[in-house]
């Protein structure tokens, strides 16, 4: 089903609009157009995108909705953010597309024309039989309450897509492979994302360029945090900030986690206290407006210098990840970084005496998940892609991914010794293939615990 309907979504609590303002409502309204030359930032990437599709799956129709609204609670939606595959293959990222619908028609045997549904700006004046007082009646997509849309018109300049009226549907998606009932399709879409074209590239960087702004932001404000009983909260604010100033807004939710909460490797609940003999693990990321998200971990002492355990414990994970960066090369398996850095653990581990020795998967009890995925307009990207063609695929140049080894050293965990008890370090980058082997996207924030410290002396005016 798509959201078609033209009849106004209006609160049990709204005014009633009498005909005379009705009438005084629909006159005296100066055109507005778009620029002329407007253009979704993709435009000129995703028409090879499209024929890539096509070329998959000759003679039959695709359905690709860009998703509805979801109600958050009683009238109130959250923020709408298209599927990304429709965003993908349309350039369109913004909060005025839920229940549009990309309709790829079969044109010839090996080929589609893409048509857009979309739900045009509401008419301000003429034919009030059709919506007339949408724009500033609707709650859910009027003008005045959620923001302009373009015009059928606009649609098209913008994407270079034909576009048509939501309601030539019905409310009714028309018959065709959809990716929520067609899994083949749905892995399609995601493995022809596996490998990124040079803008993606880009707007990946520029994700990575604002993440890495927004971790300077956190270090200034850790004195304000650290006196505030949910410093937690106050460093994911401070990130959101940055990522709603620069991009969309953050790419996943914020991972702020002090002392034992780095140890829950989701924690988002974010509502701890921070102790200056704790570490942070903030893991977060800056969504682009075009929806790509970088994806970057750092574990940083919250006093400006790692303790000899802390530090430790971090050199391990630092020396897990250099063997696992070491191992991103084209030709590689995408599981050989990950085994790279297992092997270090393993081995460190057993140093410690933690376990009596490296072999085995005994390990995982502190590691607990893969050491990274793919990146790109979803934080891990490429996710509904067959197992032959990620997990047990072969890396190639242009694919970006993210190296994130780490300990999980739970408080409450007998097999460890007290002083390691507690103890959470991840350390996560983003890199992209290149033809020799990979380029660290993430290179700007320092990695080693001595150019941490002295980064965030610097930062902190220490």
């Amino acid at each position: 089903m798509t959201d078609s309907s033209t009849r106004p979504r209006i609160g049990s609590h709204d005014l009633s609009v009498s005909t005379e303002l009705a009438r005084f409502m629909g006159e005296q309204w100066e055109p507005s157009p778009l620029p002329i030359d407007a253009r979704v930032p993709a435009r000129a990437v995703t028409p090879a995108r499209r024929a890539r599709l096509s070329a998959r799956f000759p003679g039959e129709r695709l359905v690709i909705p860009a998703g509805e609204l979801r109600v958050r609670s009683n009238d109130c939606d959250h923020r709408f953010r298209p599927y990304s595959a429709y965003a993908w293959l349309t350039g369109l990222t913004g909060e005025e597309q839920p229940g549009h619908v990309l309709v790829m028609e079969p044109s010839g045997p090996h080929a589609h024309e893409a048509v857009l549904y979309v739900r045009p700006r509401s008419p301000r004046t003429g034919d009030t039989e059709r919506c007339g007082d949408a724009f500033y009646r609707d709650r859910r997509y009027g003008e005045f309450w959620v923001g302009r849309r373009p015009d059928l018109a606009e649609t098209e300049r913008l994407t270079g897509i034909r576009c048509a009226d939501l309601d030539e549907l019905g409310g009714v998606l028309p018959p065709g492979r959809e990716p929520a009932t067609d899994p083949e399709l749905a892995a399609v879409l995601s493995e022809l994302r596996l490998v990124k074209d040079a803008w993606e590239v880009e707007q990946l960087q520029l994700a990575v360029d604002h993440t890495t702004a927004g971790f300077e932001d956190v270090v200034r404000a850790l004195p304000r945090a650290l006196a505030h009983p949910r410093g937690e909260r106050w460093i994911e604010g401070v990130f959101g900030l940055r990522a709603r100033a620069e991009g969309n807004g953050t790419g996943y939710e914020t991972i702020a986690a002090s002392g034992a909460h780095a140890c829950v490797l989701h924690w988002i609940r974010n509502d701890g206290a921070l102790d200056p003999a704790d570490l942070l693990l903030l893991d977060a990321g800056v969504e682009t407006d075009t929806l790509y998200t970088a994806d970057i971990t750092r574990t940083l002492p919250l006093s400006g210098r790692f303790s000899p355990v802390q530090r430790q414990v971090y050199d391990l994970v630092l020396a897990a990840q250099e063997a696992g960066i070491a191992a991103v090369r084209p030709g590689a398996r995408f599981r050989d970084f990950h085994q790279a850095a297992m092997r270090v653990i393993a081995e460190g581990l057993a140093e410690w005496g933690v376990l009596k020795d490296a072999t085995g998967d005994l390990h995982r009890r502190y590691t607990l998940c893969s050491s990274g995925h793919m990146l790109g307009i979803d934080v891990h990207d490429c996710a509904q892609a067959r197992a032959e063609t990620y997990l047990d695929g072969v890396l190639e140049e242009g694919q970006v991914l993210t190296v994130e080894p780490g300990l999980y050293l739970q408080p409450d965990d007998l097999t460890l010794p007290p002083e390691l008890r507690g103890i959470g370090v991840r350390i996560e980058d983003d890199l992209v293939v290149t033809a020799d082997g990979a380029r660290l996207m993430s290179s700007a924030l320092p990695r080693t615990p001595d150019a941490i410290e002295e980064w965030m002396g610097n930062l902190l005016g220490s």
